[in-house]
């Protein structure tokens, strides 16, 4: 649910918390002062007004945990594409600068970049990776394992191949990790739950004034819907509004032989 939730368009996600958040401050708007629940509602009178500073702590910490997770998890995502379009150019320019004449490289390097761009960056926002992409890798990392480059080109320029073949691949591996975590889905309940039940507070210290009580719910719901808001449209970095770009990547292709 919390899932099919966030993949939403951006008016999505705001149109439901909105129903949610101001849908339940009208309800118990009316709760408190209507029958059949006024009585008792109005019952519970003499609650002291810091009584809701309990559960609105509590929100705001989890909602800060939350988007710390979430922008960390962004800054990952961004630092594993740097790291591995680093590494490819890497491979790139020692194909172009070493003795050995390395053509088929630079073809399969070819090969692979376009696999990440058409492929496996629309899988992603589905949370997977592109098992094309993962054959187009393979057979790159096959090329540059060629013992021929090392007796062509020495020891040296092949193991920097490697390494930097390596370590693109691991980049990838971080990439594909943060594209399908979903370890946030139980946060966003608690937090989401958390903050009817700090509506629910607000309305249980303004039971004597119709109007305070109204505006504070109204306030309350207005600031959750827009930070949860905002929140929400970061939550998968490689999907929605703020979803970052393969353009590291596809910066390769201008390359010569790539």
């Amino acid at each position: 649910m919390i899932r099919a939730w966030l993949e939403l368009s951006p008016f999505g996600i705001f149109l439901t918390l909105g129903a949610l958040y101001f849908g339940i401050a009208l309800l118990l708007r009316a709760m408190t002062f209507r029958p059949p629940c006024g009585r008792f509602m109005q019952s519970l009178n003499g609650i002291v007004a810091p009584f809701f500073n309990a559960s609105a702590i509590l929100f705001a910490l989890l909602v800060g945990f939350l988007a710390n997770d979430i922008g960390d998890r962004g800054r990952q995502a961004n630092r594993a594409i740097q790291t591995e379009a680093g590494e490819l150019r890497n491979v790139h320019t020692l194909s172009v600068a070493a003795v050995a004449d390395m053509a088929a490289i630079r073809e399969a390097l070819k090969t692979y970049v376009g696999s990440v761009v058409t492929d496996e960056w629309p899988a992603m926002a589905e949370g997977h990776g592109s098992p094309r992409t993962s054959a187009a890798y393979d057979d790159l990392l096959r090329k540059i394992s060629d013992p021929s480059i090392a007796r062509s080109s020495g020891n040296a320029v092949h193991a920097a191949l490697l390494n930097a073949g390596v370590r693109a691949g691991n980049a990838r591996t971080e990439r594909l990790a943060i594209a399908s975590d979903h370890t946030n889905d139980l946060k966003w309940i608690v937090v989401i739950v958390l903050g009817l039940i700090t509506e629910i507070s607000i309305a249980l210290v303004h039971l004597e004034r119709p109007r305070a009580l109204t505006a504070a719910l109204l306030v309350f719901a207005t600031a959750a819907v827009v930070t949860l808001g905002l929140v929400a449209l970061q939550e998968y970095p490689f999907f929605g509004a703020f979803r970052l770009s393969p353009g590291p990547l596809e910066a390769l292709r201008a390359l010569g032989g790539v």
